[in-house]
């Protein structure tokens, strides 16, 4: 194992660099997993990281030499208690970190059956939440603007709970010029719409164009939807927070097309 205890190491600070910059992550397509659950779904959906680290307490507990042990090939980063504190973006770290790499950009086809469209979400949590909502709900196709938080950093990695292995994300991505091309209907989330999402027929190809959580969408993107649908908020609150909306949408799309299997058994 290699033992670290330096912050000048410089292994340890080309780790704080894929952590805190996202020029750092681009340039070596490269980033950070925290924590034992993402590294596990990691190492069962992917396989071998480019590097693991732990932390020097962690060492000989039994969920972190199962997953030690799934890649004995790779020889760990061994940190002090203090550098690792410094990597890991939660206050309580598990005590394991790896260094993954970012799948090669993908564009989404225009005739995907379902894409989720993100125009300048910038809260990492949000982000991370949406992600895992689309994954979970089927959604292949996840396009971002370039407002977006950048979907590779440890705090949306950790929000989207492993989603990212999950789908294809396109970050940068010119969104008027996609939902201008896209084959099936455009569907703008909006509070003031004048219909609910319940009542458009999601089954067909959808692409869902959700937009800032304070702005909303860009007049140009907005420009684009064929038809604009509210969450209904009988209680009197005058907006729910966007990645819930995100997932009302995209469930009721579940919903629809449950409905329509089971109606042809």
């Amino acid at each position: 194992m290699k033992f670290i205890r330096s912050r000048s190491n410089p292994l340890f600070k080309s780790l704080l660099k894929l952590k805190a910059s996202p020029r750092e992550r681009r340039s070596e397509g490269s980033a950070l997993l925290d924590g034992a659950h993402l590294v596990a779904a990691y190492l069962d959906r992917v396989g071998k990281p480019r590097a693991l680290a732990v932390s020097a307490g962690a060492t000989e507990t039994p969920e972190i030499k199962r997953l030690l042990g799934q890649v004995q090939s790779l020889e760990p980063i061994v940190l002090s208690e203090g550098l690792f504190r410094e990597l890991s973006p939660v206050t309580t770290p598990s005590g394991i970190l790896a260094v993954v790499a970012i799948p090669a950009a993908q564009s989404v086809p225009p005739d995907a059956d379902c894409c989720l469209l993100l125009d300048d979400i910038q809260d990492p949590g949000n982000l991370g939440s949406i992600l895992r909502s689309a994954a979970a709900a089927g959604v292949r196709h996840v396009l971002l603007s370039r407002g977006c938080a950048d979907a590779w950093s440890p705090r949306v990695l950790r929000g989207a709970m492993g989603a990212h292995y999950l789908l294809v994300i396109e970050e940068r991505a010119n969104l008027p010029a996609f939902a201008r091309d896209y084959q099936g209907q455009v569907v703008a989330t909006a509070a003031d719409a004048g219909q609910s999402i319940f009542e458009i027929d999601l089954t067909r190809p959808t692409a869902f164009v959700v937009g800032n959580e304070g702005a909303g969408l860009s007049r140009e993107l907005a420009g684009q939807a064929d038809v604009s649908a509210a969450v209904p908020m009988p209680g009197g609150m005058e907006s729910i927070n966007v990645g819930a909306a995100v997932a009302v949408c995209l469930f009721e799309r579940v919903r629809q097309l449950r409905t329509v299997q089971s109606a042809k058994q």
